[in-house]
């Protein structure tokens, strides 16, 4: 798990082709490396990648062909701006919101533009996505925590500040570029609850049961 602050902008070092998916070398920047071990979770970009060789300063994940399929990372290329953050411990503040590192879709970025100091982002998600998506809601965008301001059908804005588009890859959106998506697992829940079967109760806690043992 992932809380969707993101801890350093690292960039892709070397892309190796290995039967049809990638061995991927990753440049972690100014992320602290010290505590990390092989087998430990680092997201690039929101996408879940384990660690399976460990440099100075970068570490090397497999890349299967699922998702090189379903992300961005397909697009990646050496010297690709990547957000990175390890994975979550039980002891750690969660300043973001719960992310989980597995990508549910790539959207497109529709505009951009400057208010104030902020940056404003409009997104177009995929159809399949947009139920997920509410207003003063969470929205993992490569693999950012951010807050949804407004949603126009598919399209849905969101409110950058100053330091986290200086952090992040953000500052390199424009028009056309294509992000990772994921929504809140909140959202994927409750619609889980809401659409599954309903079994037939066999609980004998009834409201008559209730009433003749003196709750009204």
């Amino acid at each position: 798990m992932f809380t969707g602050i993101i801890q350093a902008e690292g960039f892709i070092e070397k892309i190796e082709s290995r039967q049809g998916d990638w061995h991927v070398t990753i440049n972690t920047g100014k992320l602290d490396m010290s505590d990390v071990q092989i087998g430990d979770s680092i997201a690039a970009n929101g996408i879940c990648l384990t660690a399976i060789e460990l440099g100075g300063q970068s570490y090397v994940a497999d890349v299967s062909g699922e998702t090189l399929s379903v992300t961005t990372a397909g697009e990646w290329h050496v010297g690709t701006p990547v957000n990175l953050e390890k994975a979550l411990r039980l002891q750690d503040r969660l300043g973001g919101h719960l992310v989980s590192g597995h990508v549910d879709g790539v959207g497109v970025v529709k505009s951009v533009a400057q208010d104030a100091r902020s940056w404003r982002y409009e997104i177009e998600a995929p159809i399949e996505l947009c139920k997920y998506i509410a207003g003063k809601g969470s929205i993992c965008i490569n693999g950012i925590s951010l807050t949804v301001n407004q949603v126009d059908g598919c399209v849905f804005g969101v409110n950058i500040v100053p330091h986290t588009r200086q952090e992040t890859t953000i500052k390199h959106f424009k028009p056309g570029t294509q992000v990772n998506l994921e929504v809140d697992l909140l959202a994927r829940y409750l619609e889980r609850m809401l659409s599954a079967p309903q079994a037939e109760s066999t609980s004998k806690i009834t409201p008559e049961f209730l009433a003749e043992n003196g709750f009204k």
